[in-house]
């Protein structure tokens, strides 16, 4: 173990008396790698309870294979990936085996190559390749101690990790004081104090004196069997007072009277050595070198300090090395604050500023007793390094470091604005906001008022699409106006968004159109921004007539622009397509972004832009491809800690017409959402639950559903909710509602000359017209649809049009349509409709077969099975396949194995005709 923080003669008198439950945990870890599998466990436990020594015990343990090891650092925590690297740093040698997006990110991470910052997750899916392909030659044991003191970055990509092992031979064995939050859910082995009779054992072979048993039992008790306790604190008592049972010490102060224990020591050692102890403590790296120069520096040499020895408390060889991290804590908290600074100065003057200038920027900061401007401007380039590698949560430390020093007013509001954007970027919410504080009491400029405002604003949407955002959004535009128009009209988009697309409502989107349309016009060409800007407010302002000549302008601008220069608004563009009802374009925008956010590693963005794909593949009639995209948008949001409504898998639960699953699926959404102030959430699954009940000839419900829907700021999914609530409004009788619902599809739909929003709207017409024009009506919707992609709306046609041929007694007639209906439903998979058509096909006396609901081969895989079978269907490498699904390239290759045995196919070539026999059948 690298051995920074601990020494250990520390575990070797403590021991494993008493630990045979945890050490069979720990055995059966080892047996479970040698024969492939993977393992994760977090050992945790208060301080000197005896983690290490199991950590300890399953390296002894581990005899046949690799281990790395890493400890946290309380002094590294702000130090961007420092554990990782410690933990990686053997497996150097293997990153050009990595897919290069991979091994830019993980050598930009670690400080080895210039680039642009890497998300953490692509960091993390390098981490997890590197581990596996490590693990090919062997099991590989990774084993951080002290994981309490890991930095952020370290934490969430091991997290990452964790959770993604499946089939590699490798462990990862924590051990921490408490759970962190980024390894809550995994596996845990709580390790508490010794047994009545271990504990009494260990504190007999610590003690001199002959104890009163009621004195023995009552340290037994306060210690509560804790291992470090019985051995140390016996030390600091007198015969005397252990005999008579004075100095005992209550269970809530165990480690701070531990430490006291340990500084006591400490005080009785000459002067010289508790300043060596001292550079020791604020020197986290072990180096026994630099430890050796700064204390020269101070006066003190090595060999004069180590004279009388340490009492055991620190011990000098390839690192510098404390007996117990309280060690290190009790020398630094004892010392006086002069000599705290003296001691970081000196490491700082002995600190390459090449090689190592973060480290001597922190020591710098530790050093000054007041404000400095010089070591201020230091922490904020170490901030922007740490960005580069993609650290934001170190990068808001040290700007936050740096505001504490900084002299002048209006600079500090500068850097509290940065470190608060590096804090929100991190997900550190709260620190963003305490820091806005900061900067709003030291702004000097209404720039950095605004600048402050905009933060808060995004502080608001990123708990979430709620409706606090969008008036907050709206307000931080306005004031942006004067100072950065470029910044202002971008942030006048994600307001109107995230009003329409997010969890607005109509009055919010009204005066977020309305500012837009007072935005003044900008000289020259206008790029695809402005017309996006210009086409949305004047969709709500002037409707969509005078709309759609800029939206088209919109749409061709976006299409010929690179993406990637787009992505930070490109979500808000999405909506386009459907606004001009072009559905063979519609799935291009989203498309193209979904690739360039994988390729960028941008993946907090990509569970966005997932959703946005999977809607129109949906709408085309493709639900297994529309499956394996939500599966993969649910991956990315768990990996992203991303709080989203699951679009895709609403509207997929209401296509197959699966009512049980549906239904509570769109319950929980509502009440999931709403609470939360989703409200773009809520109006999806009441969307999502018309269709649903359509399909199922539950029209009340339906109608109810439909008319909640457009309701909704969001003017996509209360426009596709209108043929819902006209067909719903018609089969129940309640014609003022559907002839007002067709009023308002006539306003969306007549202005856009296409065959989808001809074809809609001459479908609801027919539903709403006498029996002379209905007819043709249909075959006119029909023909219309038919030109479409959309397959689910064309059935529909045939099905309204069957079910109307029937009620007006031209039974054969009827029965051509509502069969080419059922047979369109079936090869969908869209159950409750195809169970619609086929009710109505017996009623015009046709003899129709209802079709079980057969086992298919491919039915016996598991959803991520199933996932992963499709993506090999359509051509993908193990590789491709794990990086879209978070996963190493060997789990892959364990589940394509477990998926052939149950296909029962022996080649990749064989996916394509085993899951289309599955598609055959109704789903």
């Amino acid at each position: 173990m690298d051995q920074r923080a601990r020494g250990a003669g520390h575990t070797d008198q403590v021991g494993l008396l008493g630990r045979g439950a945890e050490c069979a945990a720990l055995d059966r870890i080892i047996a479970a790698l040698r024969t492939g599998e993977s393992r994760v466990l977090v050992v945790h436990g208060v301080p000197g309870v005896g983690k290490s020594a199991l950590l300890e015990y399953a390296e002894r343990a581990a005899t046949d294979m690799r281990v790395l090891r890493a400890v946290g650092v309380e002094s590294e925590m702000e130090l961007a990936f420092a554990t990782l690297h410690q933990l990686c740093a053997p497996l150097q040698g293997r990153l050009n085996d990595l897919p290069e997006p991979q091994r830019d990110a993980l050598e930009t991470a670690f400080g080895m190559r210039a680039g642009p910052s890497p998300e953490r997750f692509l960091v993390g899916l390098a981490v997890l390749s590197l581990l596996s392909e490590a693990s090919e030659e062997g099991p590989l044991l990774c084993m951080v101690d002290d994981a309490h003191w890991m930095d952020r970055a370290s934490a969430q990509v091991l997290g990452f990790v964790a959770r993604r092992m499946l089939a590699e031979s490798v462990a990862l064995v924590f051990g921490s004081r408490e759970q962190r939050q980024e390894l809550l859910g995994l596996p845990e082995m709580e390790v508490t104090g010794l047994r009545y009779a271990d504990a009494h054992a260990l504190l007999d072979s610590a003690t001199q004196a002959r104890l009163d048993p009621h004195v023995r039992e009552r340290f037994v008790a306060e210690t509560q069997g804790n291992p470090l306790a019985l051995l140390e604190l016996p030390r600091e008592l007198t015969v005397t007072q252990m005999a008579g049972g004075f100095g005992l010490l209550h269970a809530d102060s165990l480690p701070r009277r531990i430490e006291q224990s340990f500084q006591t020591r400490i005080e009785d050692l000459p002067e010289r050595t508790r300043m060596l102890l001292l550079v020791a403590a604020a020197e986290p790296t072990g180096d026994p070198a630099l430890v050796r120069r700064a204390a020269e520096r101070l006066g003190v040499t090595r060999a004069a300090a180590l004279a009388t020895g340490t009492d055991g408390l620190l011990t000098f060889g390839m690192r510098v090395m404390f007996r117990h991290p309280l060690v290190r804590s009790a020398v630094y908290r004892s010392a006086r604050k002069k000599d705290r600074r003296a001691v970081h100065l000196a490491l700082a003057e002995e600190t390459d500023a090449q090689a190592d200038p973060d480290r001597r920027a922190w020591h710098l900061a530790s050093a000054t007793t007041g404000p400095d401007e010089t070591v201020a401007a230091e922490l904020e380039r170490s901030a922007d390094r740490a960005q580069a590698r993609g650290g934001l949560a170190a990068a808001a430390a040290f700007l936050q470091r740096a505001v504490a020093l900084t002299v002048d007013t209006s600079q500090r509001a500068e850097r509290a604005l940065a470190a608060a954007d590096a804090g929100l970027q991190a997900g550190d919410l709260d620190a963003a906001r305490e820091l806005l504080d900061v900067a709003a009491r030291n702004a000097r400029s209404e720039l950095q008022h605004a600048r402050a405002h905009l933060i808060r604003s995004h502080i608001a949407f990123a708990t979430g699409f709620n409706d606090k955002g969008p008036p907050m959004l709206l307000a931080a535009a306005q004031r942006l106006e004067p100072f950065d128009m470029d910044l202002a009209r971008e942030t006048y988009l994600v307001a109107w968004a995230s009003a329409s697309f997010g969890a607005g409502n109509r009055d919010s989107l009204v005066a977020i159109s309305r500012a837009m349309r007072q935005l003044p016009r900008l000289a020259g060409e206008p790029g695809a921004l402005d017309l996006v800007l210009e086409g949305y407010a004047l969709l709500i302002t002037d409707g969509r007539r005078a709309a759609l000549p800029t939206l088209r302008r919109a749409l061709a601008a976006i299409e010929h622009h690179p993406m990637k220069d787009i992505l930070k608004w490109g979500w808000a563009a999405c909506g386009l397509t459907a606004l001009l009802w072009e559905d063979r374009v519609m799935p291009e925008i989203p498309a193209r972004a979904v690739e360039e956010v994988r390729a960028a590693g941008a993946l907090t963005e990509l569970p966005v832009y997932l959703h946005a794909l999977g809607i129109p593949i949906l709408l085309s009639g493709d639900l297994d491809a529309a499956a394996v995209i939500d599966a993969q948008s649910e991956a990315a949001a768990a990996a992203a800690g991303v709080p989203m409504t699951r679009h895709t898998r609403l509207l997929l639960a209401a296509m197959r017409g699966r009512e049980a699953e549906a239904t509570a699926l769109i319950a929980a959404t509502i009440e999931e959402a709403g609470a939360s102030g989703q409200l773009n959430g809520v109006a999806s699954a009441q969307w999502a639950s018309a269709v649903l009940h359509n399909g199922l000839a539950d029209h009340e419900r339906a109608l109810s559903a439909a008319q909640a829907t457009i309701q909704s700021a969001n003017v996509i999914v209360s426009q596709w909710a209108l043929p819902e609530l006209v067909e719903a409004a018609v089969r129940v009788g309640d014609e003022n509602a559907a002839h007002g619902a067709l009023d308002d599809l006539a306003d969306v739909t007549e202005p856009c000359d296409t065959d989808w929003a001809q074809g809609i709207l001459t479908r609801c017409r027919a539903l709403l017209s006498d029996d002379t024009a209905a007819a043709d009506l249909y075959l006119q919707a029909i023909e219309r649809l038919d030109r479409t992609l959309l397959r689910p709306e064309l059935a529909r046609a045939h099905l309204l049009y069957g079910e109307w041929l029937r009620r007006n007694r031209r039974p054969a007639e009827a029965r051509t349509q509502l069969r080419t209906a059922y047979e369109m439903f079936q090869s969908i998979g869209m159950a409750a409709f195809a169970e619609r058509a086929r009710r109505e096909l017996l009623a015009t006396g046709e003899t129709v077969r209802k079709r079980k609901d057969e086992t298919s081969p491919s039915h016996a895989l598991t959803p991520q099975e199933e996932q992963i079978a499709m993506l090999v269907r359509e051509g993908f490498s193990n590789p491709e396949v794990g990086a879209r699904l978070f996963l190493s390239p060997r789990t892959i290759e364990w589940h394509l194995r477990k998926i052939f045995i149950k296909l029962g196919i022996s080649s990749r070539r064989e996916l394509s005709d085993a899951l289309s026999l599955g598609d055959s059948a109704p789903h």
